[in-house]
């Protein structure tokens, strides 16, 4: 991703590996300075997924094959460590899947460097793959909606749901985007609408409550990514997902979800079986450390809910578009 640190415009990944340590941009300082940190440990990773230092699905997979990596360079058991690791966000399904792959190549004997690298390496592909197929629907002057963030930031590079929009831009092709503030942790209005701006593409921060106000005044596309897909196509993403996809059945706006196949947990069969993470109250009712709720009002936080299949219009992956009645073709050839 572009990122403007000072007078100079750096590529930079949100998670890398340099020097024995696991690196990070740490989004929650964003978007008001941007702070690099390591970690040679791999519990120091699992707290940074846990408490958000790195945030989105892919890229908390990313981290957690690195997080794997430093556990086998380190020498401690694999198995404690996976389960260490797991134990960070219950939702996400890249963060298993990526645990599991790297415990697969490690016990194999794989070099660990070299396998998370490749692991991270892999996520950008298929990002820049999402971003190709997801292109397709994009049409000059169209006005796209998207909610919490899913872009670079939260896949290694690149991006799910931002990947189509910065290849459509970069075409030529240009569009509005209205990136939803997504209460409680702000990730559309920070990370979402600073990574818009780095790229240079036109687009404005809205409340959450607001979507709807917006759809009725024409959206023509939304497109959000995912933390888990499940058998059947239902998915979870941020909180407030949900919402925007009702809305938009309403209105008659296709409603598309971006996600690599590492998203997608055939295991699990609907969206009833999916554990939804429950985060601090105090992320609802104060801002910067002060409470802004009333003394004594307690506050419930889901971090994600469950959108349902029949409201989705199509899948965007690596390998294509695919409705929910055909995501069990996502992994054909695996």
């Amino acid at each position: 991703m572009k990122a403007r640190i000072g007078d100079e415009v750096r590529d930079l990944r949100a998670v890398w590996f340099d020097n024995g340590k696991v690196m990070m941009i740490d989004q929650r300082e964003l978007p008001h300075k941007i702070e690099i940190v390591g970690f040679d440990d791999h519990m120091g990773v699992a707290e940074a997924i846990k408490n958000m230092t790195t945030r989105g699905a892919p890229a908390i997979g990313a981290a957690a094959a690195y997080g794997m990596c430093l556990a086998s360079l380190s020498g401690i058991d694999l198995d404690r460590a996976s389960k260490d690791i797991k134990a960070a966000r219950p939702t996400a399904n890249d963060l298993f899947f990526a645990v599991d792959h790297m415990y697969a190549l490690l016990k194999s004997g794989s070099d660990p460097v070299k396998a998370a690298d490749g692991y991270a390496d892999m996520i950008v592909d298929k990002c820049t793959k999402i971003g190709e197929y997801g292109s397709s629907l994009i049409k000059d002057g169209m006005k796209i909606m998207t909610h919490c963030n899913a872009g670079a930031l939260a896949t290694v590079d690149v991006g799910t749901a931002l990947a189509p929009m910065r290849k459509a831009w970069a075409d030529g092709k240009r569009f509005f985007v209205y990136a939803s503030e997504t209460r409680p942790r702000l990730q559309g209005m920070q990370l979402t609408a600073w990574e818009l701006g780095q790229e240079g593409i036109d687009h404005a921060v809205i409340p959450d409550g607001a979507s709807a106000y917006y759809m009725e005044k024409g959206v023509d596309l939304i497109i959000t990514g995912a933390d888990r897909i499940t058998a059947n196509g239902d998915f979870a993403n941020k909180i407030g997902t949900f919402d925007k996809a009702i809305a938009a059945k309403h209105f008659g706006i296709p409603f598309y979800v971006a996600a690599p196949v590492s998203t997608f947990d055939f295991n699990t069969r609907t969206g009833k079986e999916i554990e939804i993470e429950q985060r601090s109250e105090k992320e609802v009712t104060e801002i910067y450390g002060m409470r802004i709720a009333p003394a004594g009002s307690p506050a419930l936080n889901p971090a994600f809910d469950v959108t349902p299949a029949e409201l989705v219009a199509g899948f965007i992956t690596e390998k294509g578009i695919f409705s929910p009645k055909d995501i069990r073709k996502v992994i054909d050839d695996e």
